[in-house]
């Protein structure tokens, strides 16, 4: 039987990802049949969205990865060239576009998203007008998140080779908010006590970062942009941040960091370390760049707060009496440890991954009741998620991981600003 466009449906494609959790807390996705199929629907969004930028999506492949759908749903059909080359078009994947924060049309540089998370980067960076034209994440909560804001699924794993074949040859700015592991300098200090010499790849093999220099090495972009936790530059006596600068200044960058305050942004305390790089082979270290200065607008935490927040967000009775017992008792012992009241007309405490387990850390004070957790709308806009971004694609467990992971938005936004601001300067 043949099949023409009027006979298929896609409104449901991206919603045909289930996510299973299986035995020992691993997870199964699923993208549209009994085979677990990763990174097909991260060749066809990245290609929809890209279809005139990117050398390494070659339309055959995205066709070869529709066509394993078609013939999954369609199984009596016959899928021709024809059926093929016209669905590709976008207008049969409107629902891919049909988003909240689509790219703009008019860009003026492009960009990579790396350990994208829930897409803090990437608000940013298209705020400057920029288009991004690959993004990761391996968390599958995470990336389901980021495909229903920006029709666009990550790929996974960016430490494997066949996952970073997908990266475009040119791009404008690298953005990766790694991960922070440990670095050995045994091997290191070894080597330089014979006088030899070492590379980067040498420092810092094992680690997530080492995946981010590859990727600069290889690509050299005009610039990166880099966030971490703010104990990155203290991190085992100061070795690990030196291996990092070092890393970066040998592949040719000069390197610009600092420790800012997303309380400058939103009615948070959350210290993170920027580290922000240029080409020398381009600029010859004649950029000029200097990170914003903060503003001195007061925020308060009310601001951000829902007008009837569900009472599920109330502390049961057994819970609050928990953590006030436990604070008692660490208080008794001369520790700081306990449960965060929040003060409504000042900010909060840092908002981490683990806030699902009992939101200790920022509780909401209620006339009459004991305290809530924030709800996950209000902790997407205490990291500057606007209104319309979309939090409710995965369970309130996984947007509260999500929100802790993520960067300050309008932080961000701040530094790709001067970012892009220095890179226009000098062009």
């Amino acid at each position: 039987m043949n099949i023409t466009l009027q006979d298929i449906s896609l409104a449901s494609f991206p919603e045909k990802i289930s996510i299973k959790e299986v035995s020992g807390g691993r997870v199964q996705v699923y993208m549209y049949g009994p085979k677990s199929y990763s990174n097909q629907l991260a060749v066809i969004t990245h290609y929809l969205h890209n279809p005139n930028l990117t050398e390494t999506y070659p339309r055959e492949q995205a066709k070869k990865y529709l066509k394993e759908y078609l013939e999954y749903n369609y199984p009596q059909a016959e899928i021709t060239e024809s059926v093929l080359k016209e669905s590709l078009q976008a207008d049969l994947f409107n629902n891919f576009f049909q988003i909240p924060f689509p790219s703009p049309i008019d860009y003026h540089f492009t960009f990579i998203d790396l350990f994208a998370g829930m897409g803090g980067f990437r608000l940013a960076m298209q705020a400057q007008g920029g288009k991004c034209v690959f993004s990761s994440e391996w968390n599958v909560f995470a990336q389901k998140t980021y495909l229903a804001n920006f029709g666009e699924m990550p790929f996974g794993d960016i430490t494997k080779e066949e996952i970073k074949k997908y990266i475009p040859k040119h791009f404008d700015v690298l953005c990766a908010g790694f991960p922070c592991q440990p670095f050995s300098i045994a091997g290191v200090s070894k080597k330089k006590s014979l006088g030899k010499e070492t590379g980067f790849k040498d420092k810092t093999q094992g680690t997530l970062f080492f995946d981010v220099a590859d990727i600069i090495s290889r690509h050299r972009p005009k610039a990166f942009f880099l966030e971490n936790v703010k104990n990155l530059i203290s991190h085992d006596k100061g070795n690990t941040f030196k291996i990092i600068l070092s890393t970066l200044e040998e592949l040719e960058y000069s390197v610009y960091y600092k420790v800012m305050d997303g309380k400058n942004y939103v009615p948070q305390h959350r210290e993170r370390t920027m580290i922000v790089g240029f080409d020398k082979r381009r600029y010859h270290n004649n950029e000029h760049f200097e990170f914003p200065q903060p503003s001195n607008i007061h925020r308060k935490l009310r601001d951000i707060l829902e007008n009837n927040p569900d009472k599920k967000y109330t502390l049961s009775d057994k819970l609050w009496n928990y953590l006030q017992q436990y604070a008692e008792k660490h208080k008794a012992k001369g520790n700081g440890f306990g449960f965060g009241l929040a003060d409504l007309d000042g900010i909060s405490r840092t908002l981490s991954a683990r806030y699902y387990k009992d939101g200790s850390e920022i509780l909401i004070p209620q006339n009459g009741i004991n305290p809530r957790r924030l709800t996950p709308r209000e902790c997407a806009r205490l990291m500057g998620y606007p209104d319309k971004y979309i939090i409710n694609k995965v369970s309130d467990v996984q947007a509260y991981r999500q929100c802790g992971n993520s960067v300050v938005v309008p932080l961000i936004a701040a530094v790709s600003e001067q970012i892009i601001k220095t890179i226009n300067n000098y062009e």
